[in-house]
């Protein structure tokens, strides 16, 4: 039986501050009391409330993978009250985490198969905690070749830039493919927007799952070049990360039909997200 999941916020302490962008930040946070660490037990995919004092609380993916170490992960982007808050703080500074929320990618079901991963910007967070998992040493053999390709506005736009260059590439049967949407001095890489990208490296669909995350125009216009190339809807995966608010529910803020994002995603196949109301 899972354990419940409680809806006071664990006491943690922000241990290291990476600036990703101008506008980006992620925070490597560590429970006060280590054992909360132990019975977290998050997924890749799932989210977390980080909670201001005094200021609120806000829904944000973790970024990283549980195969990392005993702490959590969380890259935010500056955009409103909370998250200013949030860029304020420093080494040290103490905040609360209440969680995890929502499901999970269906890394057991992808077992055996190659990843091909899609992201724009910032959504790349959510999709880091999946990558980094099935790149792990303790996983890496259960997975075929993994593929990212992703986009943002200019190279300083681009997060986890060690990731991208440095890191994933020594991990073997692993590619990556990086786009900017415009040409820069000293970019030596593809030039282009995203879903135009998708379909010039042409991923054949066999024994493949595609996992998108990013701004709803890149996920809406990349949608069917994946269809054209063949991949059905339960090969292709998505998360939604907007709206979600009180994570258990109850607010009604992410309710979509019969759905809650915070609930029953934020992870769907495209055959899931074809049955919720249209304007979503």
């Amino acid at each position: 039986m899972d354990r419940p999941i409680p809806l006071t916020p664990y006491p943690a302490t922000i241990t290291k501050i990476v600036d990703e962008t101008g506008d980006v930040k992620t925070f490597t946070v560590e429970f006060e009391d280590p054992q909360v660490m132990e019975e977290f037990g998050n997924k890749p995919g799932q989210v977390a409330q980080l909670s201001v004092f005094g200021e609120g609380e806000a829904t944000i993916s973790i970024t990283s993978s549980p195969t990392r170490g005993k702490f959590l992960e969380f890259s935010v982007r500056r955009v409103g009250r909370l998250t200013n808050a949030l860029h304020q703080l420093e080494v040290g500074s103490k905040i609360g985490v209440r969680g995890p929320y929502g499901n999970c990618f269906p890394y057991e079901l992808m077992k055996g198969k190659d990843l091909f991963f899609i992201g724009g910007g910032i959504a790349l967070a959510p999709l880091r905690s999946l990558i980094d998992f099935v790149l792990s040493e303790q996983y890496r053999s259960d997975y075929g070749k993994v593929e990212i390709l992703y986009g943002a506005r200019s190279y300083d736009d681009l997060c986890f830039k060690s990731d991208l260059f440095e890191r994933w590439p020594k991990i073997p049967n692993t590619e990556i493919y990086t786009t900017i949407d415009r040409e820069e001095e000293g970019w030596e890489g593809h030039v282009g927007f995203v879903p135009p990208y998708v379909e010039e490296v042409n991923p054949t669909p066999e024994n493949k799952f595609a996992i998108i995350c990013g701004p709803p125009i890149l996920i809406k216009l990349t949608l069917p070049i994946m269809e054209k190339l063949g991949f059905n809807d339960e090969q292709i995966i998505t998360t939604l990360e907007m709206k979600m608010k009180c994570g258990i529910g109850k607010c009604g803020r992410c309710n979509i039909g019969s759905k809650y994002v915070c609930v029953d995603g934020p992870v769907f196949n495209l055959a899931q997200l074809k049955q919720l109301p249209p304007e979503y």
